[in-house]
């Protein structure tokens, strides 16, 4: 299997990284969801929420990679051809969730350090370049929040969208992003 995407289908790196950020999101998710289970500053919480933050800047670095991986080869065809307005959407739906991978982070780490927080990358300490802003931080983790709730929504949308392509169109929209068998 070639390292880089071939017209038929996409290559390990692009493979590599997607499921890569699939376990990430879930890592995401699960952590902040389960944080709120355990008491204001416990241990457990404190180290779900560490995760939270770790997972999430390692998204933001992975899909810088995804990009370039992206822009240098050639997305592979979707066998047999969708109509043109499946095509369109999915282009879409695609940058949203790029879109949705870059600022999410970003949020997050400008948000930490306008709390007067540092933010840890798997315990290296992140730079801290804004003042405190206790208000605007708030603002940006309210929006934070309302936005990685609609992530729930865009990433299943995502998931559904790759079901119904294999099962009901039966082209080879998932299985160009899964690993070639042996």
């Amino acid at each position: 299997m070639s390292y880089l995407n071939t017209k038929e289908r996409y290559g390990t790196l692009s493979i590599a990284l997607h499921w890569l950020m699939v376990l990430l999101f879930i890592g995401v998710y699960a952590a902040i969801e389960f944080s709120d289970s355990f008491p204001k500053g416990s241990e457990t919480r404190g180290l779900l929420k560490s995760l939270h933050f770790s997972f999430g800047m390692s998204i933001l670095i992975l899909v810088w990679l995804r990009l370039i991986a992206r822009l240098i080869a050639p997305t592979p065809d979707i066998v047999p051809a969708i109509p043109a307005w499946q095509h369109m959407l999915s282009k879409l739906i695609h940058l949203v969730l790029y879109i949705f991978m870059i600022a999410m982070p970003f949020a997050g780490y400008i948000g930490r350090m306008l709390a007067g927080k540092v933010t840890y990358l798997f315990g290296i300490a992140l730079p801290v370049f804004l003042d405190v802003n206790k208000d605007l931080a708030e603002n940006i983790f309210d929006v934070h929040e309302t936005i990685g709730n609609i992530g729930y929504f865009l990433i299943g949308l995502h998931v559904v969208a790759a079901l119904f392509h294999h099962y009901f169109m039966r082209d080879n929209t998932l299985t160009r992003m899964l690993p070639k068998r042996a």
